[in-house]
């Protein structure tokens, strides 16, 4: 088959989604323009109007339409509790579980040396700012317990620290629903040494 640049341009698009290699992204540019010319159209225009219309919002550097975003909006919110994430993914899970009802700081992203991304990479001097308003009583560190996760939040601890905030970390350990022998032994080591009274 002759080359064809905007079906090219397409697979290389959807490449860039994580998890899809040239291969899955071959078959959903072809499935689209086979099967569903509307939906293609209607991705398209989709992709277009959120590049346009979404941003960070101005306090919690999360993805909004507005210059605020409705939580940071919102007079309900606890503004005394700063809990620090690395997604907007990230905070979308933390209010499912209805159970915080402070304010927000998403990170885009989390320190990684190796991968060139410092301080400066993930909005850590707004992060400071913003904990520093003198409204902010308790940071809650929500990275993920990955190494990167892990780094980050020491690195975050250490310099909220020194500004005199009280910062606490999420509690980790064996999952609700879970047994024990099939547990990795890290999570369970986690769980013995953040245990709690009963």
């Amino acid at each position: 088959m002759k080359s064809n640049a905007s079906l090219e341009q397409l697979i290389e698009s959807l490449r860039r989604l994580p998890g899809i290699g040239p291969k899955s992204a071959q078959r959903m540019a072809f499935h689209l323009l086979q099967h569903d010319r509307d939906g293609l159209a209607q991705l398209g225009q989709a992709c277009s109007e959120a590049l346009s219309q979404i941003h960070h919002c101005a306090l919690c550097n999360t993805f909004t339409e507005q210059a605020v975003c409705e939580t940071c909006s919102d007079p309900q919110r606890d503004a005394s509790l700063l809990c620090v994430l690395e997604t907007p993914a990230d905070l979308l899970m933390i209010e499912q579980t209805l159970t915080f009802k402070g304010l927000y700081f998403v990170l885009m992203g989390r320190l990684s040396p190796l991968d060139g991304i410092g301080p400066s990479d993930i909005h850590i001097a707004k992060l400071v700012q913003r904990a520093s308003n003198g409204v902010v009583r308790e940071v809650i560190l929500a990275t993920n317990f990955t190494n990167e996760g892990e780094a980050t939040a020491h690195y975050l601890s250490e310099t909220l620290k020194a500004r005199g905030l009280t910062v606490t970390r999420l509690a980790r350990g064996v999952p609700v629903g879970g047994e024990l022998e099939y547990v990795d032994a890290g999570t369970l080591a986690r769980a013995m040494l953040d245990r709690r009274a009963t």
